[in-house]
């Protein structure tokens, strides 16, 4: 019998049929993604009931401790501006000088006012010593020697007092250059050369941001807990800082207090005069806990890859405060559950 004849047509239509659906079966199952995260992708942390500090959160403003607008106490043009804004200067330096032509023409004045009382003053003394030697000798009467003392204290009375109408002038000059009160930055510039300055018109505000003063307001509960010297955690510009409690005082507004806590800021890392918030503990609490590094974020979407039995799913969680290099989960999982943590993150 011929080989070829061995084969039946029905066989082999079914044989072809059971070909092509193992394949299709095949092609199917090489499309899909994997289930099971790669066990080298990182490590599993589980998920921490833990303890932590409650706090409260109280905003305010991260002022400069000191700020100054200076003045002068002349009237005069503008001569010289010496800084622009964001210049950093020190102690005592010139900022601004107003023109004083007056003000030096008084002082020479005062300066000769000064050399004429000392002149009267010498002469006085001259005559006074003449008229004790010829009243020691009954040459001169006791009235030509009172007379004679009564000049020389007038004439020393005269030269104290052109002494200081000269010390007054000379201050008065001092304000025509208006120097920087203390080291710190140029934030503001109010005059250039030829402006026309009067007593009390700012001239140029001066700032030292290297300590921040941060005031809050908060119930008299928690404030009346808090003494000088306590610290507090705070965010200045969205920044983590630490704070130092300087005082607490009512408020104006009543019913409420007011908390100062100092921020130091020598590095100038931190940005004055904007947002800022203080931490108040008020106690402890449960809360749960992962590693901030085990966050997946999409957007605006949080969430983690928690372990299951075949791999790990993403879940969207609500995320709440950082503590340490934790975050609190507020919710979306369970204390014990196993979370991943990616190579390279937290491992």
């Amino acid at each position: 019998m011929n080989r070829a004849s061995l084969f039946h047509p029905a066989r082999g239509s079914i044989t072809m049929a059971l070909l092509s659906a193992l394949a299709a079966c095949s092609s199917s199952r090489s499309d899909q993604k994997p289930v099971a995260a790669d066990s080298t992708a990182g490590s599993t942390v589980a998920v921490r009931d833990s303890i932590i500090t409650s706090t409260i959160d109280y905003d305010g403003v991260a002022e400069p401790v000191q700020q100054a607008t200076v003045a002068t106490k002349l009237m005069g043009t503008v001569a010289e501006v010496f800084v622009h804004e964001g210049d950093r200067v020190t102690l005592g330096q010139p900022l601004v000088r107003i023109d004083a032509r007056d003000v030096d023409a008084k002082a020479a004045q005062a300066a000769a006012a000064v050399a004429a009382a000392s002149a009267t003053r010498d002469n006085a003394s001259v005559q006074v010593a003449r008229i004790r030697r010829l009243y020691a000798d009954s040459a001169a009467p006791k009235a030509a020697l009172d007379a004679a003392e009564t000049g020389l204290a007038q004439a020393e009375a005269g030269l104290r007092a052109a002494n200081a109408g000269g010390a007054e002038v000379e201050s008065v000059r001092d304000y025509a250059v208006v120097r920087a009160p203390f080291a710190g930055v140029v934030t503001h510039r109010f005059v250039d050369p030829g402006a026309f300055a009067a007593p009390g018109m700012p001239l140029a505000t001066i700032q030292d941001a290297s300590r921040l003063r941060v005031a809050a307001t908060a119930t008299p509960d928690v404030a009346r807990a808090l003494a000088r010297g306590a610290p507090l955690d705070a965010t200045v510009d969205g920044r983590a800082a630490h704070a130092t409690v300087e005082g607490v005082v009512p408020s104006a507004a009543g019913g409420v207090y007011t908390i100062n806590a100092i921020v130091a800021n020598s590095g100038l890392s931190l940005a004055a005069g904007t947002q800022a918030t203080l931490a108040v503990r008020v106690g402890t609490r449960h809360a749960l806990l992962v590693p901030a590094d085990a966050l997946v974020r999409e957007g605006d979407l949080v969430g983690v890859r928690v372990r299951t039995g075949s791999g790990f799913d993403l879940r969207w969680v609500k995320a709440g405060s950082r503590v340490g290099s934790m975050i609190e989960i507020l919710s979306g999982v369970r204390a014990g559950e196993q979370v991943l943590v990616p190579r390279g993150k937290g491992t």
